[in-house]
């Protein structure tokens, strides 16, 4: 039985994206099935395995709207072990159409159900707010990652992104814990940097990976040739760092 992990922050830039491409990819290449589910109207989790989101013929979308099975939108990846149900531009309304369905924050959740066997990993990419879709990955999740840039408004976030968390486990998923806070974007000759870690490890105590994400430029340019980073450029400190990252979330699930 596949675990969920809902890749989350409603703040924008943080890598959120960037992770769940290269972690679901990273963990496949390391003979883990791993499915990725983007759910962000954006639709660059998509585009980041090579997908032509103008092209596909079902979506995320069409799971939670139409009612969709998931088998039928599952889109296999030119990379191992790495299926994704894609995203489209529909989504960007989805938020405003879910309101008049009937449970509509377990749509998601129902659909992943039927494939969950399937897999090793399931990693949603969650758009960069808190609405109904966001709820929806929340509901169908067992784990959360959260990925954090070590900057001076990055505390602020989590204690919204953290409330939004229990109000779900209150209401509909009470097993859904976090797998790991994920520092992206790292840069530990600066002091503020360390500042920050310091008190997202007082925030998280046994739950920051060690594994961390420096700044690259490689990093930055691996999505717009549709790969992930261990197929763009492997010799990189970017992918040596989400090799390290998959990894340690496989050890921290035997």
């Amino acid at each position: 039985m596949g675990k969920i992990i809902a890749v989350t922050n409603q703040k924008g830039g943080v890598g959120k994206t960037t992770t769940a491409v290269n972690v679901s990819a990273g963990i496949a290449k390391l003979g883990k099935k791993c499915l990725l589910v983007d759910v962000d109207p954006q639709g660059n989790a998509t585009s980041g395995v090579g997908v032509d989101k103008r092209t596909v013929k079902s979506s995320s979308y069409s799971i939670m709207i139409q009612g969709v099975k998931a088998e039928d939108v599952i889109v296999h990846t030119e990379f191992e072990n790495l299926d994704i149900i894609p995203s489209s531009i529909e989504l960007a309304a989805a938020d405003i159409e879910l309101v008049d369905i009937e449970k509509r924050e377990s749509r998601l959740k129902n659909a992943l159900t039927l494939v969950k066997a399937d897999y090793d990993y399931i990693f949603i990419d969650c758009p960069p707010s808190l609405g109904l879709i966001t709820t929806n990955a929340l509901c169908a999740a067992d784990t959360i990652l959260v990925p954090i840039q070590p900057e001076y408004y990055a505390l602020e976030g989590l204690s919204q992104l953290m409330n939004s968390v229990r109000i779900v486990k209150r209401r509909y998923n009470s097993y859904l814990d976090i797998e790991g806070v994920l520092l992206t974007m790292y840069d530990g000759r600066l002091n503020l940097t360390q500042q920050v870690v310091q008190e997202v490890k007082k925030f998280f105590p046994r739950k920051v990976f060690s594994a961390v994400i420096p700044r690259g430029v490689r990093l930055s340019e691996a999505p717009s040739f549709g790969m992930p980073i261990m197929y763009f450029d492997k010799s990189c400190k970017g992918s040596a760092s989400y090799m390290e990252l998959a990894q340690e979330i496989i050890n921290n699930n035997k």
